[in-house]
């Protein structure tokens, strides 16, 4: 994971295992604003989508290609709920005059449009590509930064990637990651970022961090035991195994997939029971369930797959 303070949500892209193989690598096929539109996105996120290749064309006359990743590219993308996860690729690092200008474009966008709130894109120079450690220019949270683009993200993009824009594709200018560096990253994500995380109960109260947390641990514990990515849909089966609390699954169930909740009241509001018993709940099991994870695969390599 990129280095983060602890109280701030993670991106939705961010926990380990990631999406489902379904697409393989992006392939380049057709224009970039059909590709923007299509690939069974709602038509809302496909309007998104095609505004903001808009606006970056204007603004980086030398983009070379915008690709996807994550809920978006692998098919598990619920309209609202999960993260627009991309990356652009530029010919060039920006300039300060260019930075300014991309975050008056995701700022004027997170204005007139409620689903920009989720847009997360990562920009990356073409000859800066090759180092994982690398921070690079990045809005993410309503604000720019900077951070890496991971490894599980680079995996995300060479297996199923989804080239929005250009015609280069991210098996052209990312190197591979193998399934020691994979399981490497993702043994220190659980130790040193989510394992920590636990000792703050206020953030087991909030849904987001109850479903991530939970979601990260199946798609990690996956991916360590043999190389696999999967979806958040499947990391609902895999909790079941794991001995994860019923309730807890189906809760995470119900609001990912399930009819869309009555907005909050305004005002500030106390932890219901119900929230405080969830909160019980996940954290009793998810501490020592990370432990037996990070104890039977943090130490190996993936098993390589075919």
């Amino acid at each position: 994971m990129t280095s983060r303070p602890t109280p701030a949500p993670p991106p939705e892209s961010g926990p380990p295992g990631a999406v489902t193989e379904t697409s393989g690598e992006g392939s380049g096929e057709g224009s970039g604003e059909e590709r923007a539109a299509g690939g069974g996105s709602d038509r809302a996120t496909a309007d998104l989508l095609d505004r903001f290749l808009a606006g970056l064309r204007l603004r980086l006359p030398r983009l070379r290609a915008l690709w996807a990743h994550g809920s978006l590219a692998g098919g598990d993308y619920q309209q609202g709920r999960s993260d627009l996860d991309l990356i652009a690729i530029v010919d060039r690092p920006c300039t300060p005059d260019e930075e300014r200008q991309l975050g008056a474009l995701h700022t004027t966008l997170d204005r007139t449009d409620p689903l920009a709130a989720k847009l997360h894109c990562s920009y990356l120079a073409a000859d800066e590509t090759a180092e994982p450690a690398r921070i690079h220019l990045t809005w993410a949270h309503r604000e720019l930064m900077r951070r890496t683009v991971t490894p599980v993200t680079r995996r995300e993009l060479h297996t199923f990637g989804r080239v929005l824009h250009g015609d280069d594709t991210p098996a052209a200018l990312l190197p591979p990651v193998t399934d020691a560096q994979l399981a490497a990253y993702i043994a220190t994500d659980l130790r040193d970022y989510w394992r920590p995380t636990l000792e703050d109960p206020d953030l087991w109260l909030q849904d987001i961090w109850v479903d991530l947390g939970l979601l990260t641990l199946a798609r990690a514990t996956v991916t360590l035991r043999d190389g696999t990515l999967i979806s958040k849909g499947e990391a609902l089966a895999v909790l079941g195994e794991l001995g994860a609390p019923d309730e807890v699954i189906a809760d995470i169930r119900n609001r990912r997939y399930g009819p869309a909740a009555p907005p909050p009241p305004p005002g500030p509001a106390r932890p219901s029971d119900a929230l405080t018993r969830r909160a019980d709940l996940t954290r009793a099991f998810l501490g020592p369930a990370l432990d037996r994870t990070l104890a039977t695969y943090g130490h190996n390599s993936p098993t390589p797959q075919g």
